[in-house]
């Protein structure tokens, strides 16, 4: 496997070099100090199977570069690695596609697994800095939501589900009509019931709202559960 680490710090780079081989001894690190050069070094390594993206970046900032690679890579999971533990940093990450955001404060083993679960297909939240907004907490606290393992518990149907593991891989509408062959207005009121079944607002919220109740997202996209940090 080849994974990307963006980061201006040649010490972070060092860094994860040793932590990745955790993963796999066998993992080939390929390391980037700003945007343009992940993005060059992207298109070099079409196989690259993960991307570790800083947010404080020289020139283009951390978070311009996720949409840039989000539009030309969609296929490959960015992971953002960050030293800041700021709420906005974390929501603005996963609204524009983040499979994870996994600050640098973290010890070894929590990156290590949340890569992990990455890996496997999943999205990796750090709970203990977004909060628990009541809605979740309540939910996440009532008897029925223990058993609360798969969409269909909360009414979804099993297109809903589709569309609710693409969703929280941050694919906008057009593209899940596209993998799904829906039309927009399709796409769009199966969006509206997702978010109304899990009592939330927006996609962002959809996807820490998943985390809390430990979702297992099968069908098309048969996903393993999202999962939050701990």
């Amino acid at each position: 496997m080849k994974i990307l680490v963006v980061d201006d710090h040649a010490l972070i780079r060092e860094a994860m070099q040793l932590v990745l081989r955790q993963l796999d001894a066998n993992i080939e690190v390929i390391e980037a100090g700003n945007c343009a050069d992940a993005l060059a070094a992207a298109g070099r390594h079409p196989d690259l199977g993960l991307i570790l993206l800083d947010i404080q970046l020289p020139g283009v900032s951390g978070l311009d570069g996720l949409g840039d690679f989000r539009e030309r890579h969609p296929a490959i999971p960015v992971v953002v690695l960050s030293g800041s533990e700021n709420r906005d940093d974390v929501m603005h990450s996963i609204d524009g596609g983040a499979m994870g955001f996994i600050p640098k404060s973290q010890p070894s083993r929590v990156m290590i697994n949340a890569l992990r679960l990455v890996l496997a297909g999943g999205v990796y939240l750090p709970v203990e800095i977004l909060g628990v907004p009541a809605a979740f907490a309540a939910a996440s606290s009532s008897p029925a939501s223990g058993a609360v393992r798969a969409p269909a518990d909360l009414g979804l149907t099993g297109r809903q589900s589709d569309v609710l593991a693409l969703l929280i891989q941050g694919k906008p509408n057009k593209i899940i009509c596209r993998e799904l062959g829906l039309a927009e207005g399709t796409v769009k009121i199966h969006v509206t019931a997702i978010l109304r079944a899990l009592g939330v607002a927006n996609r962002t919220q959809a996807v820490i709202a998943v985390s809390r109740l430990g979702l297992k997202l099968g069908g098309l996209a048969n996903r393993p559960p999202v999962s939050a940090g701990a």
